[in-house]
């Protein structure tokens, strides 16, 4: 699935609707913050299933 510049655009537009262009910097910030967690946990998830194969059910 790819999301192209318009809907890109109207997810932005209906964000600062709801959110208010006040709150979109805390948002961003936020969202970014999660997908770095998230990142960092499959990574490390990654790293333990290649260390230790033999114990994988």
């Amino acid at each position: 699935m790819n999301i192209g510049p318009m809907e890109l655009l109207l997810v932005v537009i209906v964000a600062a609707l709801i959110f208010g262009p006040g709150k979109l910097p805390e948002l961003g910030k936020s969202l970014g913050q999660g997908i770095r967690e998230f990142r960092r946990g499959t990574r490390e998830l990654k790293r333990d299933l290649d260390l230790n194969p033999d114990e994988r059910g």
